[in-house]
Order: C-alpha cells, then structure tokens, then sequence
C-alpha cells in the first residue's frame, strides 16, 4: 500500500493505547506484522533464531522481500519503536502482548510441524513471571489444526504456571495477509477473527486492533482455528476450478477471458455468500444434469476435470451423511415426519431433490414416513415432475399429510428441511433442522 495512506490510518488512531509487543518469527508474517504495528506507535520486539534476520531488522532493513516493508522498518527502527533480537528474556517483563508467528511446516503425512509452536510456548510459559501487575496476552498468529490451543497450547501453559490463568491470556488470531500485498492487508484486513477460551473479547486484541476496519468475529478457539483452513481450501478451490474451466475453454476454442468475465460480473450468486452454508445436498432440475454435461463435455475434449468430477459423488457422501445423522439411535419402525420434499421452498419440483432420496431411504429403512409439503400437490404435478415423484416415491399420496394432521400427530423425529418446526409447534420426541447444520 502507499505510505500516505498508512500514515492517515495511524493519524486516526492516535488516541490509542501504545503497547508494548514481541513478535515471535521473523518471517512474511511476523515481520510484517512487526513492522506495521511499530508503525501504528507500539513499541515491538521482534524475535528470531535467525542471526541474519536480526542484524538486517536492527540496520532497518526487512530480511523478506515485500513491496513496502523495508521502508516501514526503516521508520520503525528510526523512531525505536522496534528492534530485534534472540534473547526475550529482558522485553517479556514490560510486555502486554506476544504474538506467535513461527511456522508450522507439513510432516510427510500431512499434519503440522508442532515443535516449534510447542517449543515457543514452552519458552513464553516459562519466562512469565506469576506475579507480573497484568496478564501477558499470548497470540496465536500460526495456522493449526482445530484443538491445538485447547489440547496442547493451553496445557503448555498450565504446566508452567499452574491453574492459576490471571498471568496469561491465550488467543487465537489467525492472520490474512497475502505475500506481495501483506501490508495492504495488514491495514485493511478482510476480516477479523478472535478466538478465546470462553467466546469473550480480548481487551489487548482490541486495542491492538483499533482503527483497523472490517467484520470482527470473537469466537471460541477451535472456530478460529478452523477459519484459515476453510478460507485456504476455498482459494485452493477457486484456482483448480477456474483452470478445469480453462482447460474446457481452450479445448473448445471457447475464449476463457470471456467466460470469465460473464461469471465474475455475478455478484448476486457466483461471488456471494449464497450456495455456500453447510445444509443439506444440492439438487433440482439444474445441478445434477448440468455437471453431469460438463463432466461429458469434459471427458470428450479431453479436459480432464477431477473437481468438477467429485462433485457429484461428495453430493452423494453429503445424504449419506444426513441420513445417518438424522437416523442415529432411532429403532425400526419409528415415526418420522419429513418436512418439505421439492428441492426448494415454495416449489413443487421434486425432480433430483434431495429429500426424496432421503425420503426413500427412510422407507428402505422401514421408518413410518409422513410428509409435510403445503407447496406440493400431487394432482397438479406435471411431465417429467410427475414422471420423477411417482417413480421414485411410488406411495406419494399416502405419505403426504396436511397441517391439520400434524396437530394431532407425535413424531419420534422431525427432519426440518424448512426450518419450519418451531413455527408449526410440532410434538416430536427429537427435531433435526438440516439447514441448521452450521
């Protein structure tokens, strides 16, 4: 980002608390984050085991490349608002916050590289005197997995300090910075996410973060963790899609640049939020037919899609899953009520919903099946969504029952494909919400 515009940010926030931060691991993260908050007005301390890296930070040059940064160290170091060194032992005391940004490498069978997260800890937990005036704030910047904080971290730290927890503070904070335009994000993050023990606010994470504008979620700490692995995944899916799309353009002489253009111009489905809450299976008269197409089209310009490919069979492992889900602990020949069977609220489509299917593994299951579907009237069904309904529930009518029924009727389970349950004041022994998933 331009200097200017960092400048007006820390003009804004010059009512801010100044703090008193160590950052340890000097890399794309930690140093950019050292760097910037330095150049908010906090006095940090950058920590590495790297000797170089210290002695490029004290001269006032960055130790990575990225577009900006030696010149904010620069000013940093200038103004001794921060500096770098190996030993923490002397910047710990005065401390209010330590910000873990060492790394976390894959092991050949894909999980983490725990030691240096675990070593780190190890040393912070020990260097903490019990009688320090106020809590030092430990932040985890690391991505790991789900449960790292509360099953290892946190235990780290009562090792070391016993059950009394007022001397420290464990946060998770994931970052977002993306290399080449770290500082950019540093300052306009696309989100701020803070993961506790309990789901409470942190009082250091917030002045940490004053000024900085953006959606701020305070979570427990596994919804944290679990956050950079989901935006990760997602990236890691948009690039692979967009080049299996690529790949089908240029087989077919398609202009892709074009293509592209028309998808990402869709703010109202394709770039938004829509399509992209746990619930349940997708399906309908579109989806499954127009991937089933384009796996074809595929395969014939020799494309080769395997997401696009996968699609259709992780749909499939989804209604397992719900079927499963909704059925545990449920005995043969219980009472089930189904509420809603076309593919969507306030339609009568039932071609590829996935709540016929879930319909028919109930009665393959041999569950007393009821339906409720005000939308849905047999007689008026038509074509191929007749043709659908009646083959693949070939007792429709009979399992179909009106809302007056359903004031009469009690249900060992309720599978809720509306969210209407609470609303219908429905007696049922237990209620699965599908779309409540998340």
């Amino acid at each position: 980002m331009r200097i200017e515009h960092a400048d007006m940010l820390v003009a804004s926030r010059a009512q801010a608390r100044s703090l008193n931060v160590i950052v340890f691991g000097l890399g794309y993260v930690g140093m950019t984050s050292a760097a910037c908050l330095a150049y908010q007005g906090h006095k940090v301390t950058g920590i590495d085991i790297n000797g170089e890296k210290i002695a490029a930070v004290n001269s006032g040059c960055s130790p990575v490349t990225e577009p900006g940064l030696s010149e904010l160290v620069e000013r940093g170091v200038a103004a001794g608002r921060l500096n770098a060194c190996e030993d923490f032992g002397a910047a710990i005391a005065d401390a209010d916050i330590a910000i873990v940004c060492v790394g976390t490498p894959s092991l050949p069978d894909g999980s983490h590289n725990m030691n240096f997260i675990a070593e780190v800890s190890r040393q912070i937990a020990a260097a903490i005197d019990r009688k320090r005036g106020k809590p030092l704030t430990i932040v985890y910047r690391s991505t790991f997995r789900p449960g790292t904080m509360d099953d290892l971290i946190v235990p780290i730290f009562r090792e070391a300090l016993g059950e009394d927890e007022r001397s420290a503070e464990l946060v998770y904070h994931p970052e977002f910075l993306r290399e080449a335009c770290a500082i950019d994000d540093f300052f306009n993050p696309p989100k701020i996410v803070v993961g506790t023990r309990d789901g409470k606010p942190s009082a250091n994470i917030a002045a940490l973060c004053t000024g900085l504008k953006a959606p701020t979620f305070v979570v427990r700490y596994r919804e944290a963790e679990l956050t950079k692995f989901v935006d990760n995944s997602f990236h890691a899916m948009k690039v692979v899609f967009a080049n299996e799309i690529g790949r089908v353009c240029q087989r077919l002489g398609v202009s892709a640049r074009a293509v592209h253009e028309i998808f990402v111009a869709d703010t109202k489905l394709n770039i938004s939020p829509r399509y992209l809450r746990p619930g349940g299976a997708f399906g309908g008269s579109c989806l499954p037919k127009d991937i089933r197409a384009l796996q074809h089209i595929a395969d014939d310009a020799g494309a080769h899609t395997h997401l696009v490919n996968s699609l259709l069979r992780s749909n499939e492992a989804h209604k397992n899953f719900l079927f499963e889900l909704c059925t545990r602990g449920l005995n043969e020949g219980a009472r089930v009520l189904m509420i809603g069977l076309a593919f969507k609220p306030e339609s009568d489509d039932v071609r590829e919903s996935p709540n016929i299917d879930l319909a028919r593994r109930l009665l393959q299951a041999s569950f007393a099946l009821s339906i409720y579907d005000p939308h849905l009237e047999p007689a008026h069904l038509l074509g191929q969504n007749l043709g659908y309904a009646f083959s693949s529930l070939p007792t429709l009518r009979r399992l179909l029952i009106s809302e007056e029924t359903l004031e009469t009727e009690q249900f060992d389970l309720v599978i809720d494909n509306r969210g209407w349950a609470k609303e219908l004041g429905l007696r049922a022994q237990r209620v699965v919400d599908i779309n409540a998933l998340a």
